[in-house]
């Protein structure tokens, strides 16, 4: 949790600092090409993160049986596929960032200012997709101290480097949202040393190690690798097509909604902090559980972290839906962007205890290798529920950007519901078996 909200509070902090810098059109246009920038790097950063949910299933069940070759093998192999992904969706990108802003109906000016800050978090993205893999290689091994203490380093290079080159401090050029992107490049780099710095110093034994003979012994893993998080990856292109498809319904109300969105999803990032945590925690104790043949205590595993997350939720997500407005005030001084945000985060704090379970009794499913349960509930949430009603509300109703927000909570409730009905079945128990 400690991790996550140190992420959480640099993403705000980030989002304050780029709303301070108000041009002709207010802090608007660059919060706005902040958050059309950052749907394309959370499409790789989600699939990157699919890919390490899938060492952590391998690696786990492998730790639990006392197998630590195989989860080295799993690590090395997860990083190989990590990269090829990245690779493929980063290039695809970057050739097109132009068009591909245009096409979820970026005005000019946002596309101007988020193209090169787009470009720098493409290129930071190959770093990521490293560090991802070590971080998850290291909770599968119960360590969730060393990834704390890196996204804290991380987080003090990115908001030092805004601080500089952002607002031109200590003699640097005042970059923008430019210094803001290059900012996130050299935190991403000094991350990635730190990382490898500690696994190679981990004993040669050590389930998280990596050697050269890991490197020889993954061929065999990259295909259980692929397997497992393919529909992690499936899962999280449906969701981020479907995010691209909410952004391109939010741009009809204008940039001013989409400036709110962009604030209001970092905002709310502390109140998923629970539920993200509790999914981590709960997908290494339950593989490593079902790796030491004892199914009752994994099951046991998932439902007292689904209970925690929701009681923690309620409690975070009152706190925001009650003090929203100075919350964005402390964020913005655009009075349209404030006003916009108030609705926004009322429907995302309701949401909040049904995002923290299905993220919980996510984490449980793909813990034990079960990743196509996610697949249909992120499928029946977003395509089902929550784009077809933005498009109704907007489109063909034209009501008010208030209806498209609530759309968010029907998404929510319809993934829960999947969620509890699939860990109530229990057919997640025995998926690697089945697949082996």
């Amino acid at each position: 949790m400690l991790s996550q909200m140190v992420i959480s509070l640099a993403g705000l902090i980030d989002r304050a600092m780029v709303g301070r810098l108000a041009g002709d059109e207010g802090a608007a246009v660059p919060l706005a090409a902040v958050g059309f920038a950052t749907q394309f790097f959370f499409f790789i950063q989600s699939t990157l993160f699919a890919v390490g949910l899938a060492c952590i299933a391998l690696m786990s069940r492998a730790i639990g049986a006392r197998d630590p070759a195989t989860a080295r093998a799993a690590q090395a192999a997860s990083i190989q596929v990590s990269l090829v992904t990245t690779v493929l969706l980063a290039g695809g990108m970057f050739i097109g960032a132009r068009d591909l802003l245009a096409l979820l109906g970026a005005e000019p000016a946002v596309i101007d200012t988020a193209l090169p800050y787009l470009q720098l978090v493409l290129v930071s993205s190959l770093m990521l997709a490293v560090a991802i893999v070590i971080d998850s290689a290291l909770r599968a091994n119960r360590d969730m101290r060393t990834p704390m203490w890196v996204a804290i380093a991380i987080t003090v290079v990115k908001l030092a480097g805004n601080w500089v080159l952002i607002f031109g401090n200590l003699g640097a050029p005042r970059l923008g949202v430019l210094g803001a992107g290059l900012a996130t490049v050299l935190s991403q780099a000094i991350g990635l040393a730190i990382f490898l710095a500690v696994v190679l110093r981990q004993p040669a034994a050590s389930p998280s190690a990596l050697r050269r003979r890991d490197w020889r012994a993954a061929r065999p893993l990259r295909r259980d690798v692929i397997r497992i998080a393919a529909p992690g990856i499936a899962e999280r292109v449906i969701m981020n097509l479907a995010m691209l498809s909410y952004f391109w319904v939010l741009s009809r109300y204008g940039t001013v909604s989409v400036a709110a969105y962009t604030v209001g999803i970092a905002l709310l990032s502390f109140s998923w902090i629970p539920g993200t945590a509790y999914a981590q925690a709960c997908a290494t104790l339950v593989g490593q559980s079902l790796g030491a043949g004892q199914p009752e205590i994994a099951t046991q595993t998932g439902w007292r972290c689904a209970g925690l997350a929701v009681v923690t939720a309620v409690l975070l997500g009152g706190v925001v839906a009650l003090a929203r407005r100075p919350l964005a005030e402390l964020f913005t001084q655009d009075v349209a962007v404030v006003e916009a945000l108030g609705p926004f985060m009322l429907a995302l704090a309701l949401a909040q205890p049904f995002l923290q379970l299905h993220f919980t009794l996510g984490g449980a499913h793909r813990g034990a290798g079960d990743t196509w349960t996610p697949l249909v509930a992120a499928t029946v949430g977003n395509w089902i529920f929550r784009i077809p009603l933005a498009v109704l509300f907007s489109v063909v109703l034209e009501l008010d950007v208030v209806w498209v927000w609530n759309a968010l909570i029907v998404d929510h409730v319809g993934r829960a519901i999947v969620m509890v009905i699939s860990y109530q079945r229990g057919r997640w128990i025995s998926t690697l078996e089945r697949r082996n």
